[in-house]
């Protein structure tokens, strides 16, 4: 494909949902109202909010070589993402993700596999012509090493650099710290910034971040919206009121969303409202990707709600 416009490097997981209403225990299993299997992963699944959204795009990463890592390929090409790039391991899918979604609430609880982190890909398996020929390169930080190549790669031949930055209340890893000094825009969840500056205010992260290196710092904090700081302005923009079944992915298909608003040359306040839209129709259904709206009917919603991209 050589018109791909964004490339993602990350993390790809097979995703096994649950919807229930208890935890099971070892004393009661319980039973689920619903599942479902659907790709997953930071970076991977903002690649398919983007090829949803109209836009050409590819993902490099691994893949095992048993079915379960087939089907995780599956769940790729079927969103119509250029794999031609991914990197297929001799040992068994390791990237694999069980998802407890709580029926009342939307919300969920993952459990990794143990060998998760394990067969990392290493920068002399990308390919640089690849990468550095689209126009925004997206991140997650996992494939450190590798993602620190490209992002590299991208500055120099004057492209652009997205990273998620994912909720989190841990320490940042080194080499997470050091990528932010090497992307445009930052988006992160709810803790990312506060443990990477140790800042509380919003706004007093966002200026932090932006001395590291970044142009655009985005926070989101779920039912709470985001926040929005560039040089030039900060702004709040609050989430929409849907009826939420699943949040799984709603953080992933916001960066995607974002990204295509910044093919679309559109200004800052309008990327943001259109992300957070596409990440609200995605919590009306179960999974990451299946419920990914399409543009138009992004258009249709914001619409209804007096609003609509230029």
């Amino acid at each position: 494909m050589s018109n791909i416009q964004v490339i993602g490097l990350g993390m790809a997981t097979l995703d096994i949902l649950v919807r229930l209403t208890e935890m099971p225990t070892w004393e009661d299993g319980g039973r689920f109202s619903a599942i479902a299997i659907d790709g997953g992963g930071p970076v991977a699944t903002a690649i398919a909010a983007v090829t949803r959204l109209g836009a050409p795009a590819g993902f490099v990463g691994t893949y095992g070589s048993d079915r379960l890592g087939e089907i995780k390929l599956q769940t790729l090409t079927e969103c119509g993402i250029d794999v031609s790039r991914m990197v297929r391991r001799p040992v068994p899918e390791n990237e694999i993700v069980l998802v407890n979604v709580h029926a009342q609430t939307g919300e969920r609880v993952f459990t990794g596999s143990q060998s998760f982190q394990d067969y990392q890909l290493t920068p002399d398996e990308l390919d640089r012509d690849y990468v550095t020929a689209a126009d925004v390169l997206h991140l997650d930080g996992y494939h450190a090493d590798a993602a620190l190549q490209a992002a590299g790669w991208m500055r120099a031949a004057g492209k652009r650099v997205v990273l998620d930055g994912s909720a989190t209340r841990r320490p940042i890893p080194p080499a997470m710290a050091a990528l932010v000094r090497q992307v445009d825009v930052l988006i992160c969840g709810a803790g990312f910034g506060a443990t990477l500056t140790g800042r509380a205010d919003p706004w007093e992260i966002a200026a932090a971040i932006l001395d590291m290196g970044p142009a655009v710092v985005v926070q989101t904090e779920g039912k709470a919206g985001s926040y929005t700081t560039t040089r030039a302005e900060r702004f709040h923009t609050p989430s929409f009121d849907v009826a939420v079944v699943d949040t799984t992915g709603a953080g992933d298909v916001f960066h995607g969303a974002y990204i295509v608003g910044m093919l679309r040359g559109w200004e800052v306040r309008r990327i943001v409202e259109f992300a957070t839209a596409v990440s609200a129709l995605k919590c009306t259904q179960l999974g990451g990707r299946r419920p990914i709206p399409c543009f138009d009917q992004v258009v249709e919603f914001l619409r209804e709600r007096g609003s609509a991209p230029a």
